[in-house]
């Protein structure tokens, strides 16, 4: 009970949001779609649930099309959207009772389902969802999205705003959902959270950059990174990206990421350059690679 969408193109009037969009998901498979606000995760997210329809392009979810089977779909998938759109004056128990109701169903049919999440929200019960923290509302959301027992979970964004101890406690979350034969389609600005997807899909200004495995990715990056340091990390980053041989430079943390045009790269010549800057303290060292560095070259 996966997901098909093949060539699915939507446009806003001038703005191309999706082009040409393919990819498979894979039955109870979790699955990212990770890239920058304005990638398009939303458009694709909303043409999967039926709220819009592709200019071009077909898709299914759990093996029905998002156009002949649209009600069909919406009986058996959960979906929770990127702003918190529950209603801010019922409280969590009105909230989780209404959205059961909506489906033919009640809390205690499915409870073992919403369990894990909702005894963690229970001690609020009578509080109003709209004065919830952003990590409770996150969890009655998904509570709400997953009470009808779906095939497929979209999650558009759901930990945007949310502290990282409950991000943590909410990717622990997905993983056991996947092992009650859930498909689940995440997207996700933040490129570590893409390290804990099955696969994931980059996507930036409407288009796939690429697909593959987090590790798969990060192994195909085609550079050596280094890290550098130095007293004055401002007129690092202004020093490299003025630098000949300069690939990339990108700020990470507290070093700078970069990558030399040059195969026999002798890290002296560097560290001679930003000696000659007035640089001091300079540290140049071989590091790894990330899904970040992987996405910042896919889309240079």
């Amino acid at each position: 009970m996966g997901i098909h969408i093949e060539n699915i193109s939507k446009s806003y009037k001038d703005v191309n949001a999706l082009k040409n969009i393919s990819f498979d998901v894979k039955p109870n498979e979790l699955f990212g779609l990770i890239g920058p606000d304005g990638a398009g995760k939303t458009t694709l997210f909303r043409i999967l649930t039926t709220l819009l329809i592709a200019n071009e392009g077909k898709a299914s979810v759990a093996g029905m099309d998002v156009l002949l089977d649209y009600k069909e779909i919406r009986k058996h998938v959960g979906y929770m959207p990127g702003r918190f759109s529950l209603y801010q004056d019922l409280t969590v128990e009105e909230n989780l009772k209404f959205f059961a109701t909506i489906f033919g169903t009640t809390i205690e049919e499915n409870y073992d389902l919403i369990k894990e999440i909702y005894v963690q929200i229970e001690p609020f019960k009578d509080r109003r969802a709209g004065k919830l923290s952003g990590g409770m509302k996150q969890k009655l959301a998904l509570c709400c999205a997953l009470i009808h027992k779906p095939k497929v979970l979209f999650l558009d964004e759901p930990t945007t705003g949310v502290d990282p101890v409950s991000r943590k406690e909410f990717w622990e979350m997905l993983k056991r959902l996947q092992e009650k034969n859930i498909t689940i389609l995440v997207s996700t600005p933040y490129m570590d959270e893409a390290a804990l997807c099955d696969r994931i899909a980059l996507i930036q200004d409407g288009k796939i950059l690429q697909i593959d495995t987090p590790e798969a990715i990060v192994n195909q990056y085609p550079k050596t990174i280094y890290n550098v340091s130095a007293n004055n990390m401002y007129q690092v980053i202004k020093s490299l990206k003025a630098y000949s041989h300069q690939h990339s430079v990108y700020p990470f943390g507290e070093f700078v990421h970069y990558t030399d045009t040059r195969e026999d790269f002798n890290t002296l010549d560097l560290n001679h350059y930003l000696e000659a800057q007035n640089l001091t303290n300079i540290t140049i060292e071989k590091t790894q690679a990330t899904i970040e560095d992987s996405f910042m070259e896919l889309a240079k």
